[in-house]
Parts: C-alpha cells; structure tokens; sequence
C-alpha cells in the first residue's frame, strides 16, 4: 500500500561555516559573527538581543568563574577542570542557559542537560547517580531547589539565572559568577585567551545525557567533546541554513536533538529568536518571522492541522485542496506560486518561512509535497542520543520523501539482517560506527555489552533498510516490533502513519493484544478528535467511535491481511509523553 510521493530538489550550494572539533574552535567561530544578532528573547515581557560578540563573553566569563569556585584561584596558572566535576544544568531555553553549558565545557567539567519536566525528586535522584557537585537553573526553580544542598548526598551548592534576593548562601547567582574574575582583577583579554590556550583532550567525558525513562530504567549516555562537535560540523555540512536565516527555538534545549541543532545554527551565524511557551509559539512565528525552524513531526502534523481546520471553518477548504493540487504540478515544473495561492497561510509563520528540519520520529511523507506547495521545504533528518544525536539527514539537493537520507559525513551505517523485501533489500537493524558514537552508558557495562557489536558498531534499535544509493528508510524499532501467531513481523510505527490520515483520530498507538485463545491481535488504541466530530456531524445521529470504525474497515480493506486491525480500544485523554513529544508507548 505503500505510495511514492515526489518533490522538487533545491539547488546545491557551496556552504561556508567553520570545521570545529572541540569548544574552543566553537567559542572562537562564534566570535568570527562580531556584532551580528544571535540571539533575541523575552524576559518578564520585555524584549532582549545579544550579539555574537556579547554571548561568547558571556561564556568566557563564566567558564573563568567556574575554574575560580573550583579552586583555580589563578586560570593562568592552572589547568582544565577535571571530569569529576560534573554540572547539572535545568530551566527554559535562554541565552544563559546555553551560556552555562558552553562554559562548563570551556572550563573541563562535564555538563549534564536535565529535563525541566522531570519531577524533581527524579532530578535530584539522577544528579546523585552521576555525583553531580553542582546543579545551575532557572529563576523558575529557586523554590524548587532551594533546600537541595542541604540534604543531597553530591551537590554542593547551586547556581541561579535569577536568583531571589533571600537566597541561601549555597545559591549562587550567574552574574555573580561572571563577575569573579573582574574582582579579582584579572581583564577580559587575560581570561578569554588563558581559556583558549588551556589544552583540551577531545576524546574525554564532556557531557552526560539520561535517555528517558524512571531512574531504574534510565541509561546515562556519556559523551565526549569529539562526540559532540562531530555531530555539530555534519549537521552544518548537510543542511540548507546560512548565516541569513533567522529561526525560532521551540524544543527543549536539554534535548541533545535540539541543542545539536542548536549549536550547528549558532556555528552557521544565524540568528536565534527564542519562543517562551508553547502556547504562544504562533505568536512567535508572527513577532519573529523565522526563515526556518527545528521541528518534532507532532509540530509539523499540528501545523498542517490548523491549517485545515482553518480552511474549513472560512469555507476556504475546497480552495485550499485546490490551490495544492495546481501549485504540486507547478513546482515540479519550477514554477513557484506559494506566495499567490498561500500567503495567507504562509502568514500564519511569520510570512518568510522557507524550510522545517523534522526529526526525533518518523514524518508523514505526504506532508513533505503539501509543504513544498505552500513554500516551505520539509527536511527529514535521523538521530539518537548516543550518537550525539545525528545519524542521517535528506540532502536538501537530493531529497527522497520517506527516506532520511544518508548517513552524514561523520559517521557510516550498516543493516543488520537477513530479511530480504520484495524489492531485494535487506531488512535489519540499523548500526553506526564513527566520531559521533558515544563513550557509552555511565557505570552500566552490561547495558555497553548489549548495545555494541564484537566489531565495535552501535546498535541503534531501529529497523530499516538502504537503497542502492545509500538513503536510509526506517521500518520501525526491534522493541516495538508485534510477532503474529504466523510469525509475521509487524511494525505498528507503519499502521500508525495510515491511521494518522484520518481526521477523527487525533493519536493513536497499534499493539499485539493477547486474546482468550492466546492468539495476537492488532489492536488500535485511539485517541479521538472529538472538538471536530462535534463540529462536522453536529445534530446527526452517530457517534464517534462509529465513524472511526467505518474508516478503519476502509483503510483494512487497502492493508495485507496480517496488518489488517481487528481490535479497537479509545482513550479519553491523550496519550503520555515525553517532553520531546513521543508517546511513552511501554505505558500503553
């Protein structure tokens, strides 16, 4: 059943960034931008800009700090910070945020991004699992932690964005922190080229990262600066984004996605505009006007949602299809009519929006040509933590929808298996070797046994194959996979894509339920969009769970037999996720 959609490729460019291999080249391209704008924000409501210039300052002089509360009481005298010396770092995404992460490194500690999410008994749990001696947050976690040192076996003391006036003496604040090595009359040049000078060893622990999950099923992900910087140069070197983009960040930042992503743009010279909730993320596309934006699929299917929905509450629905059908035959013609047929809807996102990096799950390949119709260009990338995180990415020269591309230049791929498709591919697991594949888990050797091969390649856990011209399709992962009683492997990510399509169902999670006879039963457990049922078949005598079911017994109609759904369970609250916004399937 599976369909081919084509799109039309963008020409391919020389791009011109700087190669880095640890955070002092990265500090040092940072500062290549001068006084152009990084980053611009909101702060109690009142709009902030920090340049180029301004932000790796900003860094220098905390990393300076670092060293000096550590005990370096002269940097010039000294070294590094030793590994032991790890740093939780919590709160929104802000400039400071990521100041204090690219200080951390800067000064030789190990930066460890936590989940704001996270209850914080878990936090405080995970940072005494790694001795973590301190932990820096935001101003919206003063109460939260301020009693932390006091009873945690690790943690020393913390660090404040904004501290609170009646803060205990174990709660330092950042721009105290910034200021150590000016009261110790020590000048801005001394401190920025003391740091700089200071030998770095690429291949050791820089960053711990827990893959998510409760504190028992948890891994600690260990990565090194080579790791993280490997990662950082291929993203640049793969995508479409230059020093004249603006974007928007809407993901969290103690995502390694989003703070990979994070780091390439910065690398790239672009201009980072910072939304502050998602309930006003619309708002901030209209305030920013983004050129581009880093993406989860669940933004991008929301997007396209509203988009509709809109369109049929104007009674524009009709010319909406329309529109897409007429602007899908031009743009394979080179004919560009985005702007004619949608700058209403391209208004919506700010009005320049060009281009949407989409990873951290599959993509809907439908929606890479409906976009592309509209003007805006769907990029499918690949990754996972433990590769720092990036794998693959669709070359914006050559895209394949469906596919995630190639492997990037720091990094190869292999399939593992011995299932072969119709089309003579092999099916298996997907493994990577390369610069960006982690040290591995923190004091977990059984967990490092099973993940890595005898020959040294990283299992990923996901299912896929690779065409003849190397472009990567996942299929699914290995821990999701459904065995049916006829031994026939399904993978629900497939049938969930399908059911995706239907506008009565808002999420929906496919698994193998045990029957009465011990058999196996693909079971659809659905989350229904009951706001447009009302809206569409208001006064009619039906309900919801009918409808879906008359469209499910349509998509079955068009499925093999054995991924055909033979069961349906609804929910009425939507499914539980992570703060990247995958569904927690092992609670379904």
């Amino acid at each position: 059943m599976s369909k081919k959609y084509t799109v039309r490729n963008h020409k391919k460019h020389e791009h011109i960034f700087n190669h880095v291999e640890n955070i002092s080249q990265f500090c040092q391209s940072l500062e290549s931008w001068g006084d152009k704008t990084l980053y611009v924000w909101k702060e109690h409501g009142e709009k902030k800009s920090l340049t180029f210039t301004e932000f790796t300052a900003m860094v220098y002089r905390f990393a300076d700090g670092l060293l000096r509360i550590y005990g370096q009481k002269d940097p010039v005298l000294g070294t590094r910070l030793n590994e032991n010396v790890r740093i939780g770092i919590i709160g929104e995404t802000s400039p400071y945020w990521v100041a204090a992460y690219m200080g951390i490194l800067l000064a030789g500690g190990v930066a460890i991004p936590m989940d704001k999410e996270l209850d914080p008994a878990v936090t405080g749990e995970f940072l005494a699992s790694v001795d973590a001696t301190c932990l820096i947050h935001s101003g919206t976690f003063n109460e939260t932690f301020r009693n932390l040192p006091v009873s945690h076996p690790s943690v020393k003391f913390t660090v404040s964005f904004e501290s609170a006036e009646d803060a205990p003496e174990t709660c330092l604040a950042f721009g105290k922190i910034l200021a150590l090595g000016e009261e110790a009359g020590a000048d801005f040049d001394t401190i920025r080229q003391t740091l700089l000078d200071l030998p770095i060893d690429n291949e050791r622990l820089a960053e711990m990262l827990f893959t998510s999950g409760t504190t028992g099923s948890s891994k600690c992900v260990m990565l090194s600066q080579k790791n993280i910087y490997a990662a950082v140069t291929s993203a640049d070197t793969s995508v479409d984004f230059s020093a004249d983009d603006v974007i928007v960040s809407v993901l969290p930042i103690h995502h390694t996605y989003e703070l990979c992503c994070m780091m390439a743009a910065i690398n790239l010279g672009i201009t980072v505009c910072i939304n502050d909730s998602l309930r006003h993320v619309l708002n901030s596309f209209k305030e920013y006007k983004p050129t581009g934006l880093v993406l989860v699929p669940l933004f991008v299917n929301t997007m396209f949602k509203k988009i509709l929905s809109e369109a049929k509450r104007s009674g524009k629905d009709k010319a909406l299809s329309g529109g897409l059908k007429i602007a899908g035959v031009l743009n394979k013609l080179g004919i560009d009519v985005s702007e004619k047929l949608f700058g209403e809807v391209r208004a919506a996102f700010g009005g320049n929006l060009k281009k949407i990096i989409c990873g951290g799950a599959a993509l809907d390949p439908s929606l890479i040509p409906i976009f592309e119709s509209m003007g805006i260009a769907l990029y499918e990338g690949y990754g996972i933590t433990e590769c720092a995180p990036l794998v693959a990415v669709t070359p914006y020269y050559a895209r394949k929808c469906g596919s995630i591309g190639p492997s990037v230049p720091c990094c190869e791929i292999r399939i593992d298996g011995t299932q072969v498709d119709e089309d003579g591919r092999v099916i298996g697991e997907v493994q990577v070797k390369g610069d960006n594949v982690m040290l591995g888990y923190y004091n977990n050797d059984e967990a490092n046994a099973a993940v890595f091969t005898e020959d040294g390649w990283f299992r990923t856990g996901d299912v896929g194959f690779v065409d003849k011209n190397g472009y990567i399709t996942i299929t699914g992962r290995m821990k999701s996979v459904i065995v049916l009683d006829n031994g026939k492997n399904v993978f629900p990510e497939e049938i969930e894509e399908y059911l995706s399509k239907i506008e009565l169902i808002t999420e929906s999670v496919v698994v193998g339920r045990e029957t009465e006879d011990g058999s196996i039963k693909l079971t659809a457990v659905i989350f229904p969009n009951t706001a447009l049922f009302e809206e569409k078949f208001a006064g009619q005598e039906t309900d919801i769970y009918k409808e879906i079911q008359k469209e499910i017994t349509a998509l079955n109609k068009k499925l093999p037999s054995f991924k055909q759904i033979h069961k349906l369970e609804f929910r009425k609250t939507e499914f539980e996720k992570t703060s990247s916004k995958k569904i927690k399937r092992f609670l379904v």
